[in-house]
């Protein structure tokens, strides 16, 4: 049996840029198994299998593979397979996926009636799981507890990832995760990876970011959509004004080559963070199929 799928780069204008994303576009009739097997198979950060949705009032039903194991939200894979389907006619200027974490509304960009960006909402609300100690984060990722900003927080708006400011960019910049450190204090379960960020003083982004997460077969992200729409609403919650509409440029993937470029939003009233939103460009790459025989 055959299955299509399409590769885009996600956050970036050029390609070799961004976040690399398969999409497998007609994904019925394979096993959990198999989208394993072919998200390990791409070997990408995420791998998306499209589904016809359980509710017809919704453009699809999407499942995410990291090359370990499935996700129940994720950015760049949303802001992507929007892409391709609205490049393929399916779906108008707003599409809903339906994921393990909820609803995932998305609106797509055009510049003279080409697809070029697509945007998501988060499917939950910001939430606060647990403070972290500075010792275990830093050691996760090759850095000394005075090179982090305050206490890291786990925090979630569909995906549970542990969140660091550090000092400065040349401290970013030399991070480098210690998968034992991972293995012993930061389990799956726990959190998808390490998410840090700095303050940018680098024109046409506010904020540089990286993200590790081993033990799911991503050592680093080029781009991490599910982590930076998390960020944006910290970092708006943190913010002592009780109404807001919080606007970044974050940049990440710099420190890898592969540059890429997100907008987020936190929308804020009456104290409480109660929208987020992460997008960006794409640039189709590789189209084919999967013979599985």
């Amino acid at each position: 049996m055959k299955h299509a799928f399409q590769t885009v780069d996600v956050f970036t204008d050029r390609k070799f840029g961004g976040n690399p994303l398969a999409v497998v576009t007609d994904a019925e009739g394979l096993t959990t198994e198999q989208m394993q097997a072919i998200a390990a198979e791409f070997n990408l950060a995420e791998t998306t299998f499209v589904l016809p949705p359980k509710d017809p009032a919704h453009t699809a039903h999407v499942r995410i593979f990291t090359p370990k194991a499935e996700l129940p939200f994720a950015g760049h894979p949303n802001v992507g397979t929007a892409f391709v389907l609205a490049r393929m006619g399916r779906g108008g200027d707003r599409l809903v996926f339906e994921e393990i974490a909820g609803l995932v509304p998305l609106d797509v960009m055009r510049e003279d009636g080409v697809v070029i960006a697509t945007r998501l909402a988060a499917p939950q609300p910001l939430t606060l799981v647990e403070t972290m100690s500075r010792q275990i984060v830093a050691s996760a990722v090759g850095l000394a507890p005075e090179d982090i900003v305050g206490e890291p927080v786990v925090a979630t708006t569909g995906t549970k990832f542990v969140f660091a400011e550090v000092t400065s960019r040349a401290v970013l910049a030399r991070a480098l995760y210690n998968v034992e450190v991972f293995r012993t204090h930061l389990p799956m379960e726990r959190t998808v990876g390490v998410h840090l960020h700095v303050t940018s003083d680098e024109p046409g982004i506010d904020v540089q970011t990286r993200m590790f997460a081993p033990l799911f077969g991503v050592p680093e992200d080029p781009a991490t959509g599910a982590a930076n729409v998390t960020l944006i609403g910290l970092l708006a919650h943190r913010d002592p004004r009780a109404d807001l509409s919080l606007s970044k440029t974050i940049g990440q993937g710099f420190d890898m080559g592969r540059p890429s470029l997100l907008d987020a939003m936190a929308e804020k009233s009456g104290g409480a963070v109660r929208r987020t939103f992460i997008g960006g460009r794409c640039v189709p790459m590789l189209s084919g199929t999967i013979d599985l025989g």
